[in-house]
């Protein structure tokens, strides 16, 4: 793992990491408790920025291939195919079913932190990004249950 100099390189990740988290939580909330037609901007609004936030998932593995990796090993090829997945998954999740749309997502951003914590990652990635990015994920998962939930009691 990539070591930390201090832990003032931890805070601005976790306060931004966090910060990004705002939109996910207002949108749920707001799925719930919004106006009907309000609900569904709310809706609208979240899967437009959970593929953005898969999108730029896949964007840091390819700036770790391409500053980490060599690029004549098989894990720079495995990377950046793998960094092109997200953005092709979150855009293909928005042209079907919001119910499926917030499926594929969720399990978009499941896949991408297993991908995370196998051993050329865990290699190449900082400590902090490994807690910071369970805790994302935990509750951005968290938030498309709460999405597809409501959304399968609208019908």
């Amino acid at each position: 793992m990539i070591s930390e100099t201090s832990s003032s390189m931890r805070r601005l990740p976790v306060c931004l990491g966090v910060a990004g988290l705002t939109p996910f939580v207002i949108t749920t909330v707001a799925v719930f408790i919004a106006p009907v037609l309000w609900q569904a901007v709310a809706i609208k609004a979240f899967l437009f920025y959970s593929a953005v936030i898969l999108s730029f998932l896949g964007g840091i593995h390819w700036g770790v291939a391409m500053s980490l990796d060599r690029d004549t090993s098989p894990a720079f090829n495995v990377r950046l195919a793998v960094s092109i997945a997200p953005g092709l998954l979150g855009w293909a999740a928005l042209m079907i079913d919001y119910r499926l749309g917030a499926l594929t997502l969720m399990i978009g951003f499941w896949l991408m932190r297993l991908y995370e914590r196998q051993p050329e990652s865990l290699e190449r990635l900082p400590g902090w990004y490994q807690g910071l990015r369970s805790l994302l994920t935990a509750v951005v998962v968290a938030c498309h249950l709460a999405v597809v939930a409501r959304l399968s009691l609208i019908g």
